[in-house]
């Protein structure tokens, strides 16, 4: 029913575009730009116009011309780079929002300065009170103490700033933490606590805790938080929510991302985002996979839980996501040799392969996507074999778009599988800088070179490979991913394996079209093609023609959402807009016309959410 409303739709702005006199004007013009639509009938063009939230004309200024009326609004581009508003293909929507109101640890030097942030903030907070932080990297510090653990200190010095306080703070990935006494306390956790099926609670020589708990290890102190804060008023509850989603909201606005691929959400935060999208109070469209459910609930509720294309193109709900191992920096990738740092382990596998398969099995059964995070070269392999087994006992659809979240890791016999099966590898280029200076110390030169990020690969295998950050693991910024795509470019000038670059049509492609792809949205997304919903970012730079070096200087000056402009950039004054009101804040690098924003996160989603 959707694609055929959408078809209309279309169908109504070619007969507007098409028709001589009289012609409807457009609410919103885009003129004297450089419009690069990714719709091969027209690659290139000047000018936009919109209205009722779709695109209705892509051509010349002159074109678009007789498309202005008298409440028409416009803006000048002033030779600006205009592309389809970006997607992020995967990232966690509430965790970036909770991100903003925690300890940010992304920029820590060393444990020591982990240390003093955590001791300033406990003197500020009430006893008891908890304090949280996320970001921090032991591979990225510029040392490690000398009674550190498996490459991670231990939590005396920690608990010594803290002993009223609970802490945990949650690795870059997401797939550790480090907690101090207290917290580890309040989990019950100490010498004689077994490590969990699919975690590890790392201990020092004489058999302590040391504080660093991997993976599913992590539960117990999330859940000793959880009862922790179980007691506070509805009220605070909910403002915590709408502040997650404000704060959410404005970094992917400013970011010129439109719409967002949430890695897994439960039922009930499906229920939340679907209410608040009845209300417009959605900041950008979201595809929400659905995670953190028994087979029994996934029987149970799949049906009902589908949304596609709801709420005005707001809220897509087909794909469920799974989770079969951890990630390369806390050692929790499942591999299929060992770590050369770790000769003991080949990683964690967090779900039981049966248990993979059991829900693959029931989301074809609903006509639903799957969406499976695998790292590790084993892990891709098991995701391969499982993905194989199901689609040859089904008699399903060829389109069946499932994906592996990251495929960080692939063995070279394992990458013409993605091609032949159909499979999306589901990337995110600003791992592969981020991380590249550290793999070879986990996985050796040739595994290294062979099988790490192996984008040019997959590619040239006939694979789809889409795009995005996995924020808040990584910074949501689409030109920073496009730019480490392209580059390969270590923070210290080398280059991470840099064949495996992708060209740079083909990484903008990775963050607009084969990310709508990958959500069977590419009939109303990911190019700027008539009838299509008018969502379009404008850049300060042309990312697609100047000097390499200069791509991260870019900056977004204007994101369009629905055909309102609802994040322009203060330093962008050029870019002169009239008539009428000005589109966008009047001041500060903030979203306007967006409202309020509401959302809460759910309290109980497994760590490693990546």
């Amino acid at each position: 029913m959707e694609k055929r409303i959408a078809r209309f739709v279309v169908l109504l702005c070619v007969i507007a575009a098409g028709c001589s006199s009289p012609r409807i004007p457009a609410d919103l013009v885009l003129r004297g730009g450089k419009v690069v639509t990714l719709d091969d009938r027209r690659p290139r063009a000047q000018a936009i116009a919109l209205r009722a939230g779709r695109i209705i004309v892509v051509g010349s200024d002159r074109d678009i011309a007789g498309f202005v009326g008298p409440r028409t609004e416009t803006v000048d581009l002033a030779g600006r780079l205009a592309l389809p508003g970006f997607i992020e293909g995967h990232g966690h929507f509430m965790g970036l929002g909770e991100s903003k109101t925690v300890l940010d640890l992304t920029t820590a030097r060393n444990f020591e300065e982990i240390v003093a942030r955590v001791g300033a903030a406990t003197r500020v907070a009430e006893p008891g009170t908890w304090i949280t932080g996320r970001g921090w990297h032991q591979d990225k510090w510029e040392e490690v103490p000398e009674d550190a653990v498996a490459g991670v200190p231990v939590h005396r010095r920690l608990s010594a700033v803290s002993p009223d306080h609970p802490v945990v703070l949650r690795h870059a990935s997401g797939h550790a933490a480090f907690a101090n006494a207290r917290a580890m306390e309040r989990a019950g956790i100490d010498r004689h606590t077994p490590d969990p099926p699919g975690g590890q609670i790392v201990r020092d020589a004489g058999g302590e805790p040391t504080g660093l708990l991997r993976e599913l290890a992590q539960l117990p102190v999330v859940d000793a938080r959880m009862r922790d804060l179980a007691g506070r008023p509805d009220a605070d509850v909910e403002r915590e929510r709408i502040r997650y989603v404000e704060l959410a909201g404005e970094d992917l606005l400013s970011k010129g991302i439109t719409s967002f691929h949430d890695a897994g959400s439960s039922f009930e935060t499906i229920d939340f985002f679907d209410r608040l999208a009845g209300r417009g109070e959605l900041p950008v469209r979201l595809y929400v996979m659905v995670r953190g459910a028994s087979h029994a609930a996934l029987e149970q509720a799949l049906a009902d839980t589908r949304r596609i294309g709801a709420h005005g193109d707001y809220l897509t709900v087909r794909s469920i996501k799974l989770q079969i191992d951890g990630a390369l920096g806390s050692h929790g990738a499942w591999l299929l040799e060992p770590y050369l740092d770790l000769p003991s382990s080949t990683g964690l596998a967090l779900t039981p392969v049966e248990d993979i398969r059991r829900s693959a099995e029931i989301a074809i059964a609903h006509g639903y996507q799957v969406n499976t995070h695998a790292i590790g070269d084993r892990a891709n392999r098991e995701v391969l074999n499982v993905y194989e087994a199901v689609f040859a006992g089904h008699a399903a659809p060829a389109d069946l778009r499932w994906r592996i979240e990251h495929a960080q890791h692939i063995h070279p016999d394992d990458v013409p599988r993605f091609a032949a099966l159909g499979v999306i590898a589901s990337m995110q280029g600003v791992h592969a800088t981020s991380d590249g200076s550290w793999v070879p110390k986990r996985l050796g030169a040739e595994r290294t070179r062979n099988g790490a990020y192996v984008w040019r690969d997959l590619l040239e295998a006939g694979a789809v490979v889409t795009n995005g950050t996995d924020v808040p693991v990584e910074d949501a910024d689409p030109v920073a991913s496009f730019y480490a795509s392209v580059s390969r470019r270590l923070a210290d000038g080398s280059r991470f394996t840099p064949d495996q670059r992708m060209t740079r049509e083909e990484a903008l492609r990775s963050y607009t079209t084969l990310n709508a792809y990958a959500a069977f949205e590419e009939d109303v997304k990911g190019s700027l093609t008539p009838g299509k919903l008018a969502d379009i970012v404008v850049l300060s730079r042309d990312i697609l023609s100047i000097p390499e070096d200069e791509i991260p200087s870019t900056r977004v000056d204007y994101t369009i959402l629905g055909g309102r402009v609802v994040y322009r950039r203060p330093q962008g004054r050029s870019a002169s807009i009239g008539p009428g009101r000005a589109w966008g804040a009047a001041v500060g690098d903030e979203p306007a016309d967006v409202g309020p924003r509401g959302e809460r996160p759910d309290r109980r989603d497994p760590p490693g959410a990546s």
